[in-house]
Parts: structure tokens; C-alpha cells; sequence
């Protein structure tokens, strides 16, 4: 129990939305998607900020959302970009399908609308890639309309505020029409921004600032001294662990086999080494029958580990070094190795390469077999 709650102050009637927006003008976070106290922010930044900070944290994308904005200024820019250029952008931002549908949203806006974002809500929620959260964040934000975008940090705000004892994802319904029902008659982007800022800084999961907090003699959580067992949430399945094998050739002059994935499925059209599938019955021993050329492999110790949102992995990485006279073998190709970097690489592929160049690549000896 926190110092906060051992001391509980009076509980007032109700949460006072005027009480939040004065906390907003004097603290408000800056941040680079944010317009100036008094302006409204473009719909394109909020937007292009909102699709960027799903599942992603404000210190991650601030470099990203600036480097978006250097080459891609306006939707238009973005809509004429290729996707493989948007997704090499991207690459380390994670959960890729994002910006798949980030691309195709740009183009929707640009051939549906001339390149203006709709400014209601049925309208967002009519492009690609816009749910009922980012749709409600563009409304607030961009146009001001009067909706609650609730994310994470405002999950934790409400269910603390009235003390919600359903669990997440439950209670999901309840804690939208409660946030609702606190919006001011005017400035709903400044509420929710408010709200967001509240939850980022003051209402944290761990030791809340309560004290800090112009909602805290509203706040039931509070007065119970019960802030840190909100909000509920039911227990996540964990995923089976999945293995596979990675291949790492490096030819003698400099170059690095590489292949695109599908244009479907998980991390598709990303670029990554030749590998193995991924799945539960791994069997390292047929691993080499999968190799995409013939070399002399050699598997490094250890293993690369990653989480996906639905599994862990685990991969065993090979390299190899390879005259230059190599050919690629059919869908795959020869990228110099200092030119990786600016590949569509998800973080996956980035440990694996890492992984490998780690450990020197072996000079080229004697040839041992491998399938294809």
C-alpha cells in the first residue's frame, strides 16, 4: 500500500471534467505529434502518431514519427510512396501490419477524399486500418467531435476512478460509457488527450502519484486504498513455443542472401534471411535439408529469442560464406551487407543478424551437403 493510500482524502460527489483540464493546460506533455496549447493538430499527425503508438511506447516513436514526417510531410506524399519504402520506415516499430495499413489508408484518403481526412467518425471508420479507437482519437484530437478514445492508460484511469471490478477485456463496454459520460461540453480533443496524459504520468500501473492527481477525491480506487489492484484483467493464454532455423550466407565480396515473405501472414512482405518454418515440432536434426544453397554451415551456439502477441520463438541460426560467383537461388537475392540496415527487416530478422555477426562468419572451406 502506497503512502498515498494510507492517507485518503474525502471523497467528493463525482469526477469534474473542468478539475482534469485545468491539471491538462499546466502540465500537458510536449510531444512532437502535439499541437501548441489553443491549436488543433492536423488530422494527418494524429493519425499517423495514433497508428504508431499502438502497442508502442511515446519514447520508440518520437524518432520515427519525425523521420515519417521528413519524407512523407502530407498524406498525399505518403499515398505516392511504394510500400516497400514505407515498410523499410517502419522496420523496428513492430506489428507490421500496421503499416500495411497505414499505406493503403493514405491511398484511400487520397483516392476517396482528394486527400482530406473525413471528419466523422463513420467516415474514419470507413478506411482501412481505422478501429473504433483510432477513429475516436482522429475525431477528439483533429475535429474536436464529442467521443472518448480509450486506450490503455484510460482503461486504468476509469477503472480506478469508479472502482470497476469486471475484468479486462469484459469490462471494455462499461469503461467506454463511463469515460463518455465525463466529457465537457467543449475541448473533447484537449479531454482526451487529458485523460491519456493522466494515465501516462500520474495514474501509472505501479505507485501511482495519487496525491499529484485532480481526480483523487473522486477516485473510489482511492479512497479504498485499492489503486494498484486496478484495472482487472483476465489471465492471458500463453502461446506454445514455436522453433525454427535461420540462415545466414555472406558471399566474399560483401553480400547477404535475403528473401521477402509472403504477401500475406505474419510479417508479410518484410525481408529476412532463408530459414526453416516456424512451428512446435521442430526438428533441429532435418534443420541443414532446408538450407537454401549448398556451403559449409556452421550452426552457432545458442539460440535467437523473440515473443510475437501470440507466441514465443525460439530460432537456431547457421552461417556460411560463399564465393562471390553464387547465384541466389529463385525468389531470393544478394543485398550488400552495409546497405541491411535500410532493409524491411523486422526486429526478428535484426536479432538473427546480430546473432550471426556476433560470431565470424567461417571462411570458406570444404562443402558439405545440404538440399538445394
Amino acid at each position: 500500500m502506497t503512502v498515498a493510500a494510507r492517507v485518503p482524502r474525502r471523497k467528493k460527489a463525482g469526477p469534474d471534467a473542468a478539475d482534469l483540464l485545468a491539471w491538462y493546460d499546466r502540465h500537458r506533455r510536449v510531444m512532437p505529434w502535439r499541437a501548441l496549447k489553443g491549436q488543433r493538430t492536423p488530422p494527418y499527425r494524429v493519425w499517423l502518431s495514433e497508428i504508431m503508438l499502438q502497442q508502442t511506447t511515446v519514447k520508440t516513436v518520437g524518432p520515427y514519427f519525425e523521420k515519417f514526417l521528413t519524407k512523407w510531410p502530407t498524406v498525399d506524399a505518403l499515398a505516392a510512396a511504394s510500400l516497400d519504402d514505407v515498410l523499410r520506415a517502419w522496420a523496428g516499430l513492430g506489428y507490421y501490419a500496421r503499416a500495411r495499413n497505414l499505406h493503403a489508408c493514405a491511398r484511400a484518403v487520397v483516392e476517396r477524399h482528394n486527400g482530406i481526412f473525413p471528419d466523422t467518425i463513420d467516415g474514419l471508420l470507413a478506411l482501412p486500418g481505422i478501429g473504433d479507437y483510432t477513429a475516436a482519437a482522429v475525431g477528439a484530437i483533429a475535429f474536436d467531435a464529442p467521443v472518448v478514445p480509450v486506450d490503455g492508460n484510460v482503461e486504468r484511469v476509469i477503472t480506478r476512478l469508479y472502482a470497476v471490478e469486471d475484468a479486462l477485456p469484459a469490462a471494455k463496454p462499461q469503461i467506454k460509457q463511463l469515460a463518455t459520460a465525463l466529457l465537457p461540453a467543449q475541448r473533447s480533443g484537449d479531454f482526451a488527450q487529458a485523460l491519456m496524459d493522466l494515465g501516462a504520468t500520474i495514474c501509472s500501473p505501479k505507485r501511482p502519484a495519487c496525491a499529484l492527481c485532480p481526480w483523487s477525491e473522486s477516485c473510489v480506487a482511492y479512497a479504498q486504498g485499492r489503486q494498484e489492484e486496478f484495472p482487472h484483467k483476465a489471465a492471458k493464454k500463453e502461446g506454445k513455443l514455436r522453433r525454427g532455423a535461420a540462415f545466414v550466407v555472406v558471399r566474399d565480396d560483401g553480400f547477404i542472401l535475403l528473401r521477402t515473405r509472403p504477401d500475406k501472414g505474419l510479417l508479410a512482405q518484410m525481408t529476412e534471411v532463408p530459414g526453416t518454418a516456424w512451428s512446435h515440432d521442430f526438428d533441429l536434426a532435418d534443420a541443414e535439408a532446408a538450407a537454401p544453397l549448398k556451403a559449409n554451415w556452421r550452426r552457432l551456439p545458442g539460440v535467437v529469442e523473440h515473443t510475437f502477441t501470440h507466441f514465443p520463438l525460439e530460432l537456431t541460426v547457421f552461417v556460411a560464406r560463399v564465393p562471390k560467383s553464387s547465384k541466389a537461388p529463385k525468389d531470393m537475392r544478394w543485398s550488400a551487407v552495409k546497405d541491411v540496415q535500410d532493409e524491411a527487416l523486422p526486429t526478428v530478422m535484426r536479432k538473427v543478424l546480430a546473432h550471426a555477426f556476433e560470431t565470424p562468419v567461417p571462411a570458406r572451406g570444404p562443402v558439405r551437403r545440404s538440399a538445394r
